[in-house]
């Protein structure tokens, strides 16, 4: 092993279906990075959705408690495994992990690491990783909507919402954006016009935005509403669907809301109307192609941390706390009340 590292790490651990109050903190030994691995200095994560539905055993395809959460990480590595080039040892890097970024340290593959630019504070670069990565995937390679197109983004104030609004702002798109009304400030410097969420009349007002339909809606809510969505496309539109905020709290088997989902989204593509739908999976074509997959990841998050550097992306930061307080990091993002994404530090 090249460098030198702490021999135990301090982690948070979800040991079941709890309230924030039930995440754990603990200490364990760390082992030695084997060949191909790095250590990582924890700098920052974060909390996203994907968290907030695990704590409730709702996450899809979430692993079997206990476990470390943790969906994404900027760090600095401190030690490398054998035939791992040592150059590495002092350079910042961001990761994605689905689990285990709530930890001072942890082993990753440095096959998986994407170099952050320097001049980038890490909780700016952390908002940008996952969310980043997603925003930049569902507009550019999914939906690939064209300069001067106008899209409906749901949920515009959040970490993915106001990464999709200031990515299509800066390719030519108009951006129509649902927020609450506390938020619709931020909607407005963001680039979007802000639609109340809350408002019963919501898709009638959007309709009045842009009453020729628009060329995508981005919709992580899922739900009764998902329907909506797909009414405001016009010809040769396409629906993103990459969340089902809707049923979150509800009880009973996680994965029903999901297979109604793709179920709707299967029957829409079969329809003559030339529009689309899709289901945004980040970890698509993981197992089958990992090293296209990683090389994708790796182009298009170079991409958006590019932007960010050159400040053209504005990091959404909500707030910021320490690894021991990840509970109340956790609870804040729940709240709903906050702008951007909460960013969880050493």
């Amino acid at each position: 092993m090249n460098g030198t590292t702490a021999t135990h790490a301090t982690e948070v651990v979800l040991p079941g279906a709890v309230d924030v109050s039930g995440l754990q903190l603990r200490t364990r030994d760390l082992p030695l990075p084997t060949a191909g691995q790095v250590v990582l200095r924890m700098d920052a994560t974060g909390v996203s959705f994907a968290e907030q539905q695990m704590r409730r055993g709702k996450y899809y395809d979430q692993p079997p408690f206990p476990f470390v959460p943790g969906y994404d990480v900027v760090g600095t590595v401190v030690s490398v495994g054998p035939g791992v080039d040592a150059a590495l040892i002092g350079r910042r890097f961001a990761a994605v992990t689905k689990t285990g970024a709530w930890a001072s340290l942890l082993l990753l593959d440095a096959a998986d690491l994407v170099t952050v630019p320097d001049g980038v504070t890490a909780a700016s670069a952390e908002t940008l990783v996952v969310n980043g990565v997603t925003a930049w995937q569902m507009l550019h390679r999914i939906a690939a909507v064209p300069e001067g197109g106008t899209i409906v983004v749901l949920g515009a104030n959040g970490g993915v919402g106001s990464t999709l609004v200031q990515l299509a702002r800066h390719a030519g798109i108009t951006v129509i954006g649902t927020a609450s009304a506390r938020h619709h400030d931020t909607v407005r410097e963001l680039g979007a016009t802000p639609v109340d969420y809350r408002d019963p009349d919501v898709y009638r007002r959007i309709r009045e935005l842009a009453p020729h339909g628009v060329d995508a809606v981005f919709d992580h809510v899922g739900g009764a509403g998902l329907k909506e969505s797909w009414r405001l496309l016009r010809r040769r539109g396409v629906l993103v669907s990459y969340g089902t905020a809707a049923t979150k709290d509800e009880d009973g088997n996680s994965r029903l809301p999901v297979l109604k989902l793709f179920a709707w989204l299967t029957l829409w593509n079969c329809l003559p109307n030339g529009r689309a739908a899709h289901f945004y999976n980040f970890w698509a074509g993981k197992r089958r192609r990992p090293d296209a997959f990683r090389a994708r990841l790796r182009e298009d998050l170079t991409q958006v941390l590019t932007l960010l550097a050159d400040g053209v992306l504005t990091a959404q930061v909500a707030a910021e706390f320490p690894l021991s307080d990840a509970a109340a990091a956790l609870a804040l993002a729940e709240s709903r009340t906050v702008a951007g994404k909460v960013v969880i530090v050493p």
